[in-house]
């Protein structure tokens, strides 16, 4: 038997998910710039009140999956094997993100499409998007500092996290060019693990014969 709690949580994210829903068939309809809360608001029929309960800032009506990725990155870095590294962790869980790409359904594409453009044509969003992701880098530092016993004033646990976010940052720039590029879903997904596999590679061997005049 469901309990009422049970019900409360999956009608909540009914209406999560309704809202996203329709905010992205406005945008992609209109633009991102060219839609504003209260279409959305009115275009899922709740209030504009609703939506920011849900949503803090329009731009999460695009990013709002996101709020897993940090659950799932920080899990993967802490339940790693004893006397794996961190970077082995992470290089792991980046490297099996897929996202639309690895969608075989044609709509997919085009759905991925309108989703990069809308993107990278959008201030608000990117902007919001380095906000989102500067979150997850100090959420990152903050477990390596506890993990290694690090001292407030040591700067390594944020460099780590700032390389290996660095390199998460960068093959999400390398992809959405290569989408708006064109090409086969096969093809750029073969070439974005390429890449990302070279950078983390980098990493781990360093820095100190990189760029060597």
């Amino acid at each position: 038997m469901i309990s009422a709690v049970g019900l409360r949580e999956r009608k909540k994210e009914q209406t999560r998910t309704q809202i996203a829903e329709t905010a992205r068939r406005l945008f992609g309809e209109r633009g991102f710039e060219g839609v504003t809360v209260a279409d959305v608001a009115e275009a899922a029929d709740v209030s504009q009140k609703t939506v920011f309960n849900y949503f803090p800032t329009k731009e999460d009506l695009v990013y709002w999956r996101l709020g897993s990725f940090e659950d799932e990155l920080l899990g993967a870095i802490r339940d790693r094997a004893p006397g794996e590294p961190a970077l082995a962790a992470f290089r792991r869980f980046l490297l099996a993100q897929r996202g639309l790409l690895g969608e075989s359904d044609p709509a997919a594409r085009e759905q991925l499409v309108a989703l990069t453009r809308m993107i990278t044509e959008s201030p608000a969003l990117l902007a919001r998007e380095q906000q989102i992701l500067a979150g997850y880098t100090g959420s990152l530092a903050a477990l390596l500092r506890k993990e290694t016993g690090a001292a407030e004033d040591d700067i390594a646990p944020c460099v780590a996290a700032n390389a290996m976010m660095g390199a998460h940052a960068a093959l999400i720039a390398y992809a959405r060019r290569r989408i708006l590029e064109g090409g086969s879903r096969k093809r750029i997904r073969d070439d974005v693990r390429a890449q990302g596999e070279q950078a983390l590679a980098r990493l781990e061997h360093g820095l100190a014969d990189y760029a060597t005049r």
